[in-house]
């Protein structure tokens, strides 16, 4: 019966894999937030228990182990999601007659408001890349759509040059899950882009991935945040950003400027609206500022 458990696990991640085809990044934190649990579960029998075997009183134990050894919040929130998702995947196929994780709580934790560059911030960064040169123009394109589209690092790399409408403004992003949607490029985005399409013709590289690393492959993330980081420094910021800030400067730069929260959560790629509504609050922050700022009794 325990290796009944094991095959569950394997047959669970193989389903993440081929069926909801999650990206390598999240099932991987699947495979090492079960392996934890796994390792508990083996501790506390003795040895890999039968599905049966494991409780809700069981799992309240793990939990509690899990804040014990200094697990920050956050991350036991992500890891008990994982529990509750494999042990709901058992009930649905039948492996289990009821889901012991059904009722599984973890600490409540605050939400933190995401970290974005203020408008002007942005306008000197993206003057930062140097377009006398093949990696000036690349820099310069990059940065402009991932501004322009509001895309993950993960989306911006992965493009193909197929993906792209220059004469509408427009790309197609494959988000998570394999969704695809349509991002907006703006004039400065489309110039860049037909910029850096031209210095990639005139030296024959590589037509397909978007954006090529030295060597004439695709951009990888870790390159990316390279790049980034490099046009920081030229841009005399203090402090670092990540491509992920400039996704949540995108959606609250829109959000000030009047734009209707659906149609932010339409670009972000969003599920659900309860995410994007995370920006709503960065809108207010940076209001009461303005109005602190500005009104004679604000302060």
């Amino acid at each position: 019966m325990a290796k009944a458990l094991d095959q569950a696990r394997r047959d669970f991640l193989k389903h993440l894999r081929e069926v909801r085809q999650v990206s390598p990044h999240t099932l991987r934190a699947y495979a090492g937030d079960l392996e934890r649990c796994f390792g508990f579960l083996k501790e506390e029998f003795g040895g890999l228990p039968a599905s049966a075997e494991v409780s809700a009183v069981t799992l309240r134990l793990y939990v509690a182990r899990c804040a014990e050894s200094g697990l920050q919040p956050a991350s036991l929130a992500r890891h008990l999601s994982s529990v509750r998702a494999f042990f709901r995947w058992l009930e649905e196929r039948g492996r289990i007659g009821a889901n012991p994780a059904a009722a599984l709580r973890g600490p409540r934790r605050r939400r933190r408001l995401p970290r974005y560059l203020e408008e002007h911030e942005v306008e000197a960064l993206l003057k930062a890349p140097q377009p006398e040169d093949s990696e000036g123009l690349r820099d310069r394109a990059l940065l402009e759509v991932l501004y322009s589209t509001g895309c993950r690092a993960a989306e911006l790399v992965g493009l193909d040059e197929d993906d792209l409408d220059l004469r509408r403004g427009l790309v197609r992003l494959q988000g998570k899950g394999r969704k695809e949607r349509l991002g907006m490029l703006g004039r400065p985005a489309v110039a860049a882009v037909r910029a850096y399409g031209e210095e990639k013709a005139a030296r024959r590289l590589d037509r397909g991935p978007l954006f090529l690393n030295h060597r004439g492959g695709r951009l990888t993330d870790r390159s990316l945040r390279r790049v980034l980081e490099r046009c920081l420094r030229r841009a005399g910021f203090q402090r670092g950003c990540t491509p992920h800030a400039l996704r949540h400067s995108f959606a609250t730069h829109l959000l000030r400027r009047g734009a209707d929260l659906r149609a932010v959560q339409e670009l972000l790629g969003h599920a659900s609206l309860r995410t994007t509504q995370i920006y709503t609050h960065v809108s207010l922050e940076g209001l009461r500022k303005l109005y602190a700022q500005a009104h004679p009794l604000g302060q």
